[in-house]
């Protein structure tokens, strides 16, 4: 087995809700589950976990915790920042009724829950008196004619039955990675000024320095170790319309979303399972394996 040096963790970020703007801090702890606190909370619409694939103004908010949270604490009193910038937290009384009047739409504030508690997380019929849920294609960000992406080894089955995997409110891996590498030639290709990794919401950005290219597609099936973890790649990331969406600190990108549609087949970054936990620094050396 071969090894090699690929780069270092240049930035380390935890999302304590699902599709709210994040927290970029200089080390997280991991675990199976994935990074402390990362996914912690998620808002929930007639019994169902939303992310911003049918609520985007979701991104116009932005989460941070009171408290560190750790392996064994994953949703401790988080903050909320609103559009208008207005703050409250997941411990007032009024958190589901403001949520519910700023998106409109009737929801909860939920913490994640066990993994065996799969009622929680089971998909429910659709209420025919609800609001359209948005289409395949415009969730997917695709125009009439683009082709399907590949979703790889993303169990869709599972998907199917449940809004996310049970014990997580992530939408199928527990770590999502990205590298330089792989930013700067979405830039090259189209993306330009607009990329930002703020964009894709990974939990690792490794900093490869020079080197150039797609890396994550060749690193598939492979592992990497950074600090005291080691974690295996499973799948390419699959881009939905997200990226390309308006966010809290930046507007929409049409150039994002083609460039990822007719340049990386959707495709960007790696969705990755945890092989050995432990800690992860920023500016740890980040090691292939394999």
């Amino acid at each position: 087995m071969t090894t090699q040096t690929v780069g270092r963790v240049g930035q380390l970020w935890r999302f304590p809700v699902k599709s709210m703007a994040g927290e970029q801090v200089s080390q997280v702890q991991i675990d199976d589950n994935g990074v402390a606190g990362d996914r912690g909370w998620a808002v929930r619409e007639a019994g169902d976990t939303r992310s911003a694939k049918q609520m985007p103004r979701l991104l116009q908010f932005a989460a941070r915790y009171l408290e560190e949270p750790n392996l064994d604490r994953r949703s401790p009193v988080v903050e909320l920042t609103l559009p208008d910038n207005e703050s409250l937290t997941s411990a007032d009384e009024d958190v589901h009724r403001r949520l519910s009047e700023v998106l409109g739409r009737g929801v909860v504030l939920t913490s994640v829950r066990p993994a065996d508690d799969l009622d929680h997380y089971r998909r429910r019929p659709p209420d025919p008196n609800a609001e359209p849920a948005p289409g395949f294609h415009e969730v997917m960000g695709m125009e009439e004619g683009d082709p399907m992406p590949d979703f790889g080894a993303i169990e869709m089955d599972v998907l199917q039955q449940y809004s996310s995997p049970p014990g997580t409110y992530f939408d199928c891996f527990p770590i999502h990675i990205m590298t330089t590498a792989s930013l700067n030639e979405l830039a090259t290709l189209g993306g330009g000024e607009d990329v930002d990794v703020r964009r894709f919401r990974p939990n690792v950005l490794i900093d490869t320095g020079d080197a150039h290219g797609l890396l994550e597609v060749d690193w598939t099936g492979k592992q990497l170790r950074m600090g005291g973890v080691t974690i295996e790649l499973m799948s390419t990331a699959v881009r939905c319309s997200m990226p390309a969406h308006a966010q809290r600190e930046f507007g929409a990108s049409r150039a994002v979303g083609r460039t990822l549609i007719e340049h990386t087949k959707q495709h960007l970054g790696s969705y990755c399972n945890v092989v050995e936990g432990g800690t992860v620094n920023v500016g740890d050396e980040v090691v292939l394996i394999g």
